[in-house]
């Protein structure tokens, strides 16, 4: 989309023709809603206990992947919508579903094991995710964030093995220190106090105050849950069998973090996709820079979705996050429709189409759309 004609687009309009949308949408939500949750929610517990329930005779890739659909389907499908306050509004909902009651306290490894926190996960993706998208305030801008590589005289083949390996631990060496090191940053600024500094090196320290909260807040709790105690169970069915469940969890673990990658990382990233140097202002300004700076990939159905995790309506997801999973199926084709009645691309394809164009983005075979300086209101 050239200059020019994001310039163009009637965004008091827009805003009208999106918001016409949402009130649809708050008016629909149920109980259905719930129900479809808890199907969600079934599936991705069926897919772990029939990952775990074979994981002790040998290790193997089926019981690997089973284990990482569960896990996967924990962050993707329950953690991200209810955090997001998708259920908060509807009537009689369980408190375990809500924002308020998700994860929290001794629920955390009941609803959400993980290398994230949640209080964590909430800054950094909820709030300045959300409302800085495809900014320099984004902590997940894919461009800034791989500036080193792109920079580098690293020779490109070496770049795209480099990212390769990244994508096998990813969930532990970005996300669960970029989510702590924000969450760290607001509370500082909440209790006027100096902001922390954070390092590759002191933000990874047992002696700093940062780096230990990361450790014991994070890290060991999830290997201590994931990697000690789930093996121990099966310890009555001998060693061989605690150790063939170590073994396929460490290679669930590998699959989820590829899985997660491939569905996250190109969602906001790609030579079409733009990024903005100055903050929008209005609300129809926002609402173009959530369809202009996301992508889809197929959507549809529920076994679909599923293995997507929901996050392949990430354009209808950013334009409203705190609305349930089940209603994005009922609004991607009306914002697809509203796209194209104002002449905005609306951008959705394969992922894997989507992968290649993230990668050339990191490596720095191409770049993302210039910085629009038009600031529109």
């Amino acid at each position: 989309m050239s200059l020019a004609c994001y310039q163009r687009v009637d965004r008091e309009q827009l805003a009208r023709d999106l918001d016409e949308i949402h009130k649809d949408i708050l008016s629909r939500m149920g109980e259905q809603d719930i129900k479809h949750l808890k199907k969600m929610e079934r599936w991705g517990r069926v897919c772990s206990a029939l990952g775990y329930g074979t994981a002790w005779i040998i290790p193997n890739p089926i019981s690997a992947f089973l284990i990482s659909q569960g896990n996967f389907t924990r962050w993707t499908q329950m953690t991200h919508p209810i955090v997001h306050k998708g259920y908060d509004k509807i009537a009689d909902v369980p408190t375990e579903y809500t924002s308020k009651g998700f994860a929290k306290g001794w629920r955390r490894f009941l609803d959400w094991p993980d290398w994230i926190t949640p209080a964590a996960w909430h800054q950094e993706h909820n709030k300045l995710h959300h409302y800085n998208l495809g900014e320099k305030l984004d902590p997940d801008h894919l461009q800034h964030n791989m500036s080193w590589l792109r920079q580098s005289k690293v020779p490109m083949w070496l770049r795209y093995v480099l990212i390769l390996g990244f994508t096998i631990i990813w969930k532990v060496f970005y996300y669960a220190p970029r989510t702590h090191k924000e969450l760290r940053r607001s509370q500082a600024r909440q209790k006027r106090e100096t902001q922390p500094e954070f390092t590759r090196k002191n933000g990874w320290s047992v002696f700093t105050k940062q780096g230990r909260a990361l450790w014991f807040e994070s890290i060991l709790p999830y290997i201590g849950f994931r990697f000690i105690l789930i093996p121990l169970l099966f310890f009555p069915l001998g060693i061989v069998a605690a150790i063939n469940v170590l073994i396929n969890s460490l290679m669930a673990e590998a699959f989820t973090n590829m899985h997660s990658f491939l569905v996250i990382v190109p969602n906001h990233a790609g030579d079409d996709v733009m990024m903005f140097e100055e903050k929008g202002k209005g609300k129809g300004e926002f609402y173009l820079r959530q369809i202009l700076g996301s992508v889809n990939y197929p959507t549809g159905s529920d076994s679909n979705d599923f293995l997507y995790g929901w996050l392949n309506y990430q354009i209808e997801h950013h334009l409203w996050p705190d609305i349930p999973l089940s209603q994005y199926q009922y609004a991607q084709p009306r914002v697809a429709a509203v796209c194209k009645k104002h002449g905005i691309p609306y951008r959705q394809d394969s992922v894997f189409k989507r992968l290649l164009k993230a990668l050339d983005i990191m490596v720095g075979r191409t770049s993302m759309l210039k910085p629009l300086k038009a600031n529109i209101a």
